[in-house]
């Protein structure tokens, strides 16, 4: 898979609403070229209308999103949001990554079936090529859908709670996939709710509370002060995620 250099996502002032109320609401900054940003906030805070926005899924209401220069996006939604009822296989899940390549009139060549082979055994799924999705585990499902993020080789990333109800083993195998990813200079954005995971994984953070607590450095960013003004904006997240911010 080549390397590529991520575009920056540009926001201009964003607010997007639902029924007049503000999901989130006149965000200004921009995820650099490259960058490995957590997503980071409460429930409601708008994190997953953010990724939605910046995929092109939501309008804004106010402002805009920006990808200078455009770009095409990878987007992992969150698994409740995607059906796995279809009686598709793990290669043909994974081949889906390729449809810009494959188009309408073409078939599925030797150098693709590669690939796929390839996604599926760098997420820990070789020998489940020919297994039903609906079959998986959370944990095999989610490996398969990163296996498809892996074949689209874009350079943007956006990944709304990858980690979400999975083991140890999972979590630590795609966060791996993460890291190449970083490497490799894509600009990566993922919602991640586990504090002490954001702080020690991604190199920026974006705390939101429907509007822009702070982003920067998730060191800076991730800190108990900055969380207890969080709970001041949004539904209270309780100690259990304060404690989890508490330096070492």
């Amino acid at each position: 898979m080549a390397a590529a250099a991520g575009p920056a996502i540009v926001l201009r002032d964003l607010t997007v609403a639902f029924d007049r109320e503000p999901a989130i609401h006149h965000l200004k900054g921009s995820f650099a070229p490259g960058s490995l940003t957590a997503v980071v906030g409460p429930n409601g805070a708008g994190k997953s209308t953010l990724l939605k926005t910046i995929v092109g899924l939501l309008r804004p209401t106010e402002g805009s999103v920006a990808l200078s220069p455009p770009a095409a996006i990878a987007y992992l939604p969150q698994q409740a949001e995607v059906d796995r009822s279809f009686p598709i296989s793990v290669r043909d899940t994974v081949l889906f990554g390729l449809w810009r390549r494959i188009g309408w009139g073409r078939g599925v060549d030797a150098a693709m079936l590669a690939e796929a082979a390839a996604a599926i055994a760098a997420v820990g799924l070789a020998g489940l090529e020919r297994r039903s999705v609906a079959g998986l585990s959370v944990g095999q499902f989610q490996r398969a859908l990163f296996a498809r993020l892996i074949v689209q080789d874009a350079p943007v990333i956006l990944l709304d709670e990858p980690f979400a109800a999975l083991d140890a083993a999972t979590t630590a195998d795609l966060l791996a996939v993460v890291a190449r990813w970083h490497a490799e200079r894509r600009t990566v954005a993922a919602v991640v709710h586990d504090v002490g995971q954001a702080r020690e994984h991604f190199a920026e953070a974006l705390l939101l509370a429907r509007e822009c607590v702070a982003w920067g450095p998730a060191a800076e960013v991730l800190v108990p002060a900055q969380l207890r003004r969080v709970r001041q904006l949004v539904d209270p997240w309780g100690e259990e995620a304060l404690a989890a911010a508490a330096p070492p």
